[in-house]
């Protein structure tokens, strides 16, 4: 009961996960349209749209592959494999082969060595099986309008088997990049021992230092159009090798990236297969840390302190002179020039501009030919900034969403033990308040009362503890 609660609970009042028979979309002519065939086709058009163009002269899979780099001779054992089995999730979907997790860990024993021999093999010879390069892509709601195509993630869905030998990669790529300190410091997704709490603290401290010592500073909130899906996979290939990876984890990547297609699932229909000309896989194992390498160098050339985390970007830098103004623009005008040079783009609508400090000249500044829009307040990470660095509109919001879940708990289970409330507050509701709570913690008492009368809402709704203060 309990768990079909919470499937009901994401799904009616906080729709992430959106069933394909909700959605509703709208063509050109203003027809409706409701079958669930035609919604993939349109969806699975819209998300190859938006794929850089093909590049016909180079082929990613032979390029980069005379620079001198050395080759491996990898070496996959068998009990690596069958630990890789055992801990499969039984409950993740399977990909286009049909091979579910649940068989793969329950034959673990039996399979391990011949998969062994399979990746090794596919490793050394840089081949990847077509099965490992085909995807059933599931749309996954974000917010605005749900007739919108633009709305959607696609979330790739991959062989089973094929993600096993990508995790066995990863973690010899992983192993190059941080040996060799390739990755920048300002990068502080998907790396190791940082997370979106070191990004806002590491950034903010020197944010608030320069407020309080009288500077002005404005940050700039910058936003790659549909990244994951545009990286260019020949841009992608040459990055790798100067990276200094080795020559065989580099082709078999490569061939991994080479001739992709996807097709979307909507209940029991699906759209036809379409070519992947670009990006990296969203819901790979290994799409995050090549999306990493391919952003690397975005640094490079740049006067002002920039971080990361993926594919969200912040600038900051003193703006109390038109000298120091000056500067902030010269990066801007140079992270353009490299989205260009990288076939990305900037999507200047979601760009903004947020102006700290008392003697802010609330100075405007463009990106190519745009003029950015400055922003009193903007979402970093989840987490509600204003230009006054005041935290009272996140504790606001995590009150209301924590509140608001806890209203549908409290009609949804009947039951008031502590045995079934106790876990769902501390999976749906505690989660809330405590996200990076270092760097919002409350001070004012206000906030912290607002904060407080959740959990002495949760105490009401459990039997026995109702009476407590």
């Amino acid at each position: 009961m309990t768990r079909l609660f919470i499937i009901w609970l994401f799904d009616g009042h906080n729709p992430i996960y959106l069933h394909a028979s909700d959605i509703i979309y709208e063509r050109k002519n203003g027809v409706m349209v409701t079958g669930d065939r035609e919604k993939a086709e349109l969806l699975n058009a819209f998300f190859a749209s938006v794929f850089s163009q093909k590049e016909s002269h180079l082929q990613p899979q032979q390029h980069g592959m005379d620079e001198g780099l050395g080759e491996i001779q990898p070496q996959i054992g068998k009990q690596v494999v069958q630990e890789h089995l055992a801990t499969l999730n039984e409950f993740k979907s399977p990909g286009p082969d049909q091979l579910h997790p649940r068989v793969l860990k329950e034959l673990a024993e039996v399979i391990s060595e011949p998969l062994a021999i399979i990746f090794e093999s596919s490793w050394r010879t840089g081949e990847v099986p077509a099965d490992w390069r085909r995807a059933n892509v599931v749309p996954i709601f974000k917010k605005g309008k749900k007739n919108d195509p633009n709305n959607y993630r696609p979330v790739s869905l991959t062989s089973i088997p094929g993600k096993i030998l990508e995790k066995i990669i990863k973690e010899v790529v992983c192993k190059h990049l941080e040996t060799n300190a390739v990755i920048a410091n300002s990068q502080h997704g998907f790396t190791k021992n940082k997370s979106c709490q070191t990004n806002l603290v590491s950034f903010f401290d020197r944010v608030t230092s320069w407020v309080d010592t009288g500077n002005a500073v404005d940050v700039a909130y910058l936003d790659f159009s549909k990244a994951f899906d545009k990286v260019p996979h020949d841009l992608l290939a040459n990055k790798l090798v100067k990276c200094g990876l080795d020559k065989t984890t580099v082709r078999w990547i490569c061939n991994w990236l080479s001739e992709r297609t996807q097709r979307v699932l909507t209940n029991a229909s699906s759209s036809s297969w379409k070519e992947v000309t670009s990006g990296v896989p969203q819901g790979s194992v290994l799409g995050p840390v090549l999306f990493n390498i391919f952003i690397n160098d975005l640094d490079e050339g740049l006067e002002g302190m920039i971080i990361k985390f993926a594919d969200d970007i912040k600038l900051r830098g003193i703006a109390n002179t038109p000298e120091d103004r000056s500067r902030i623009q010269n990066d801007l005008d140079r992270l353009e020039r490299w989205a260009e040079t990288n076939k990305m783009k900037f999507n200047r609508d979601k760009c903004k501009i947020l102006h700290f400090g008392r003697k802010n000249g609330n100075q405007r500044y463009r990106m190519g030919d745009a003029w950015l829009d400055s922003s009193v307040c903007e979402k970093d990470l989840g987490i509600l900034v204003d230009n006054k660095l005041n935290m009272s509109l996140q504790c606001d919001a995590a009150a209301k969403k924590a509140n608001g879940i806890l209203a549908c708990i409290n009609r949804g289970i009947a039951s008031r033990s502590r045995e079934v409330l106790l876990p769902l507050y501390s999976a749906l509701v505690r989660p809330h308040l405590e996200y990076c709570v270092q760097f919002w913690a409350p001070q004012l008492k206000g906030d912290v009362d607002k904060l407080e009368s959740v959990q002495r809402r949760v105490t009401k709704m459990i039997k026995g503890l109702e009476n407590k203060p």
